[in-house]
């Protein structure tokens, strides 16, 4: 048997290991059931990686991350190690194929999803696979009580039946102590070893900080140093947004979010990785999977929506040991904010009915039937057809997704088709006419030989490249076609997608959902319950409100979060005195808005930002509809 430093030298070109990764291999070696709870960037994959390879037969890894098994397949590929991932969207005669090669064409690594898991042919073939490891990745899913819960995880317990001699490793970033012991009794794991990396990172200062305007804040932030950062937001449009708000102020960014197209992703990723682009500004669809040493900064600029979710993300700065800040930018609108967000548009089960019906009426699925048919929308036409409020539809198809009546994927797509309405002779004519449509109407009709017969898909790139256009100008020449009654010109575009994976029973799909429905809504009040009092205790040391959550209740102030920040940054009795002083006598002037304020004083901003909140709670001050603020007698 080779030793496993063999094995990661000779696939992974390392001396050692990283802390707690060869406890762990050796655990599993000696055939031991092992939950591993590693921090972001630990090396997770490593952990079944490595005495999979060792041992004899195939390691099933159970994900629930489409990209995440992808790219964890790539990667091993890449090292000539044979493995492969039954994703979604396989044709039933080659997923047969597939899981015949993992039995009889020495494969080392078959990923699958919890859903993938339940289909009787894959269960089936499992029992004749030589099996020597099962790894649950994102092992917390399976609990009810973890930030992450998917109903199908509950059903992984069936490997126990398939291969009850073959042990298995939970593997997490992030489980708070009831989490890891519903890990082991749902996933029935005998004897269980817990090995637990401490999650403090002392190299990373959490902070907290006040800011009217985020957006000034964040340029200041990332004016201290010339490192790499991500910069987190909730919506699409706020990436794209705050992406050219960036560029303008020269700093180099780039933005990503889920609804872009893999290459399109791929090649976004690439330029930050390779720091052609310095500033990630992302959803959180970014970061799985992702490792980047030398990030310095992860900022937050909305509130994040568990406690979980934001340490993972925090968790991406500072992976090289380098002193690293993980920053919330927060103000007195982001409470009521994220309560409306999160709980105001929680769906409940009517709207989860309402929604499944309409999804059923929109693409005329008959009774009883739908299963495994896709079918591509807009999203928000679809809302705005049957006046459904965006978000909770939305919710309501993750739901669904989550647990698996359906697969929902936000991706962009332009569908194109043309089809030309008059003969040759007279699209002749009318190109004499209109010089102006020759290069496109003639780049069309040399590709696309049987456009006067039917309607054909178009590339639009591609014609506007032969073309020497762009593609909106090839769009807009063609409506202007369409109008004058040359062609038949359709131009639909497509932000979604979606697989039924059941067939349409209306009620009898939605009515068993309704106590998931329920617990979901109080454990997301319970999360958000929990960021609040993280972000409003600014007497407790951060990293240490973190640690105690996460079960590490021995532990010391980390000396560098906002909290912990040595006392002369903090606001004294004097200092105080001195800034309302200055506050006033600027107000004596005129209106100013905080940050005018803080331009012109000699005062930091947060604790600017601080006073004026005594002084508007204490009735000296109040603030205009602009955003500005004037002294109460004025």
């Amino acid at each position: 048997m080779d030793k496993p430093e063999e094995i990661l030298k000779q696939y992974w070109g390392f001396d050692s290991f990283r802390p707690l990764q060869k406890d762990i291999i050796v655990e599993l070696l000696e055939n031991r059931d092992v939950i591993a709870l590693l921090p972001t960037g630990g090396g997770k994959s490593l952990c079944f990686q490595v005495p999979a390879l060792i041992k004899p037969g195939i390691c099933i890894v159970i994900s629930p991350l489409v990209a995440l098994m992808e790219d964890q397949v790539k990667a091993l590929q890449a090292k000539n190690i044979k493995a492969m991932a039954l994703t979604g969207g396989i044709a039933f005669k080659e997923v047969d194929t597939m899981l015949d090669n993992c039995i009889y064409g020495n494969y080392k690594f078959l990923y699958l999803s919890p859903e993938r898991l339940q289909q009787e042919l894959v269960q089936e073939r499992i029992k004749q696979m030589q099996v020597n490891l099962i790894a649950i990745d994102e092992a917390h899913c399976i609990s009810q009580w973890g930030h992450d819960f998917r109903p199908a995880y509950r059903n992984i317990a069936i490997l126990r039946e398939l291969k009850p001699e073959v042990n298995m490793v939970g593997l997490t970033a992030t489980a708070t102590l009831p989490v890891v012991k519903d890990i082991a009794q749902q996933l029935e794991l005998k004897d269980v070893k817990i090995l637990q990396k401490s999650f403090l990172r002392e190299n990373l200062a959490y902070m907290v900080r006040e800011a009217e305007d985020k957006n000034y804040y964040l340029e200041q932030l990332l004016k201290e140093h010339d490192e790499a950062a991500i910069i987190y937001v909730r919506t699409r449009k706020a990436t794209i947004e705050l992406e050219q708000f960036l560029v303008k102020k020269g700093i180099s960014a780039t933005s990503f979010h889920g609804g872009l197209q893999k290459t399109e992703k791929s090649s976004r990723l690439q330029k930050w990785l390779k720091d052609e682009k310095r500033v990630m500004v992302a959803t959180s669809a970014f970061g799985m999977g992702i490792d980047k040493a030398g990030v310095r900064t992860v900022i937050h600029m909305n509130l994040p929506e568990s406690l979980e979710s934001y340490f993972q993300e925090a968790g991406r700065a500072g992976r090289d040991g380098k002193p690293a800040k993980a920053v919330i930018l927060t103000n007195k609108s982001d409470i009521p904010l994220l309560k409306n967000q999160f709980l105001a548009t929680l769906p409940g089960v009517d709207i989860v009915r309402l929604v499944y019906k309409k999804l059923n009426s929109y693409f005329r699925i008959a009774y009883g039937e739908g299963e495994g048919e896709e079918h591509y929308f807009n999203f928000y036409q679809f809302c705005l057809k049957y006046e459904l409020n965006t978000l909770l539809a939305y919710n309501a198809m993750l739901l669904l997704d989550r647990v698996s009546v359906l697969s929902l994927s936000e991706q962009f797509q332009k569908k194109t088709r043309i089809q030309f309405l008059i003969s040759g002779k007279k699209v002749t004519w009318y190109l004499e006419g209109n010089p102006q449509s020759d290069p496109v109407v003639k780049a069309i009709l040399r590709t696309y030989g049987g456009a006067f017969d039917n309607m054909v898909d178009l590339n639009l790139e591609f014609i506007a490249g032969k073309a020497g256009t762009s593609s909106q100008e090839t769009v807009k020449l063609l409506q202007q076609l369409h109008k004058e009654g040359i062609v038949e010109f359709e131009h639909h575009q497509h932000d979604t997608k979606i697989t039924f994976l059941v067939p349409r029973e209306d009620d009898i799909t939605i009515n068993p959902l309704t106590p998931y429905i329920k617990l979901q809504e109080k454990t997301k009040k319970e999360k958000i319950s929990q960021v609040l009092s993280y972000v409003t205790n600014d007497r407790q040391c951060k990293s240490q409100q973190l640690l105690h959550y996460f079960g590490e209740k021995e532990t010391e102030p980390c000396g560098i979060c906002s909290v912990c920040e040595p006392t002369t940054t903090k606001l004294t009795r004097e200092e105080m005195k001195k800034i309302y002083f200055a506050i006033i006598g600027l107000l004596e002037e005129r209106e100013y808005s905080s940050r005018e304020m803080t331009q012109r004083l000699p005062f930091p901003e947060d604790h600017m930002i601080k006073v004026l909140e005594i002084l508007v709670e204490k009735g000296a001050l109040a603030t205009t509809t602009t955003n500005k603020y004037k002294l109460k007698h004025l």
